[in-house]
């Protein structure tokens, strides 16, 4: 009951946002995100405690400043992901644009597969929807959200241009089939994770227990890792697609070795697009919360 509840008080909002004028809804979306910036005192602690340990050298305001951002660029995908039906061919170039396609096209005609590496960040939601709509569907590696009804919206939504939802519990034989028949899985790597399933790296200086499976994947496969994120560009007024070439894998032939080194090399990407745009990624998840054995807790 609860769950219809949640459903039904969330459908009006989606709706009028899906209906609105772009620009009008973004603004719609952008405000209502502030407010829970305001009013959610958690998510603010968590973000403040997360920027505090990675950018000690900024002032209080200046981690609030990238933290109501981050805000403001969830409320902006919000609303372009109410908007999803109306994305057509002819005017998805509107809202994101290419940048280093080439790079994925070179990777996709090696003919191993696409690991297509991307985070919480910026317009994620975007990236693969846009890609599917220009003519690249892919599989997308997802957990369902917690209520039912918002998550059939929602991966009705995902799938609208051809694009196949993995769920995580089936996460390594729909990798293994994908990267069989040289097609494209997008991941999302930046979550904190829990051993086995996670394996210590550095980010942001700080240890980080980070998704193994990828770098498993592509050590047995030879799958290309393809980083590619949805920048929101203030200067165009819309997201930028960008695909980076392919990441080299690290081979020495000590294959766990093999598989902290490129999990350590892809996360190392993830820290350089947070590094340059702070305020599209999503510092209220508790990136650090499993630790070493022995470290105390950070949150």
């Amino acid at each position: 009951m609860r769950q219809k509840l949640e459903y039904a008080a969330a459908w009006p909002f989606l709706k009028i946002m899906g209906i609105l004028p772009r620009p009008w809804a973004r603004a719609f979306a952008i405000g209502v995100a502030q407010i829970v910036y305001l009013l959610h005192f958690r998510l603010r602690q968590v973000g403040m405690r997360n920027l505090a340990m990675v950018f000690p050298e900024k002032s209080q305001a200046e981690r609030r400043r990238i933290l109501r951002g981050v805000f403001t660029s969830l409320g902006r995908q919000l609303a372009e992901l109410c908007q999803f039906p109306r994305y057509t061919v002819e005017n998805v170039g509107d809202v994101v644009v290419y940048d280093g396609l080439e790079n994925y096209e070179k990777a996709h005609a090696y003919g191993r597969g696409v690991l297509f590496l991307t985070a919480h960040f910026g317009g994620w939601e975007l990236s693969a929807f846009a890609h599917s709509l220009y003519g690249h569907w892919l599989h997308v590696v997802m957990r369902p959200m917690d209520n039912p009804y918002l998550d059939r919206l929602l991966q009705s939504y995902r799938a609208m241009h051809g694009n196949k939802v993995v769920p995580k519990d089936d996460f390594v034989r729909g990798l293994l089939a994908a990267m069989r028949a040289g097609e494209t899985v997008g991941i999302l790597m930046d979550t904190n994770m829990t051993p086995p399933q996670g394996v210590f790296v550095d980010f942001f200086g700080i240890r980080a227990c980070t998704a193994s499976g990828l770098a498993r994947i592509a050590l047995r496969t030879d799958a290309a890792i393809v980083p590619g994120f949805a920048i929101w560009d203030e200067a165009l007024g819309k997201y930028r697609l960008r695909f980076d070439p392919a990441v080299e894998l690290v081979r020495t032939g000590d294959l766990e070795a093999d598989i902290v080194a490129n999990t350590q090399k892809v996360t190392k990407v993830i820290e350089e697009y947070v590094r340059k745009y702070p305020d599209q990624w999503l510092w209220v998840h508790r990136r650090w919360k499993t630790r070493p054995e022995g470290e105390r807790a950070l949150y």
